[in-house]
């Protein structure tokens, strides 16, 4: 049987950003799959750019991605109440292309931020921004990863049990949803 492919959207663009730590301890307890990370290097979206050369290629590639994932984990950071950005570039990138990628995806959401919320606000702004988008987002369990500069070991994984139970239920739940 094939393994499953599992794409990881980071909203973070730092290179040692704790949110895509958690992708990867994501994909880590998700298990056997073929695990790719999304690249958020995109330009400002700006209809004149998709009215006159069209969709970039870094946009495109990213729509790809998504569109031939079996699931998607999405992980955001909060920055002033609200998801990055970056994050907010991309799906507004997404939107713009002809192809529905998130149509009937099944995506887990989750955030970490330094805050003892964990980046609870933007996760809820996340989850209503891709309504539209019409995937099929699990309820939970929730996993807000607050504190985040002290929950990763030296190798990048979590070192909470309290963490990595709800992390790993929420995979769980992700993996059954592929099949569904």
């Amino acid at each position: 049987m094939k393994q499953p492919t599992l794409l990881g959207i980071s909203g973070a663009l730092r290179a040692d950003s704790t949110n895509s730590k958690l992708i990867r301890e994501a994909a880590r307890l998700f298990g056997p799959c073929d695990f790719a990370e999304a690249d958020l290097h995109l330009p400002l979206y700006d209809g004149d750019i998709e009215d006159g050369p069209g969709i970039p290629d870094e946009v495109q590639a990213l729509v790809d991605k998504i569109a031939a994932a079996d699931a998607v984990v999405i992980s955001t950071p909060e920055y002033n109440k609200a998801p990055s950005g970056v994050l907010k570039n991309a799906l507004d990138w997404a939107s713009r292309t002809k192809s529905r990628p998130w149509q009937d995806k099944p995506v887990a959401v989750m955030s970490a931020a330094a805050g003892r919320a964990g980046g609870e606000r933007s996760q809820s702004i996340l989850r209503a921004m891709m309504v539209a988008f019409q995937p099929r987002i699990l309820q939970g369990p929730e996993m807000h990863l607050a504190d985040t500069r002290n929950q990763f070991d030296e190798n990048g994984q979590l070192t909470s049990e309290l963490y990595i139970k709800t992390l790993q239920a929420l995979m769980d739940k992700l993996r059954a949803e592929i099949d569904r």
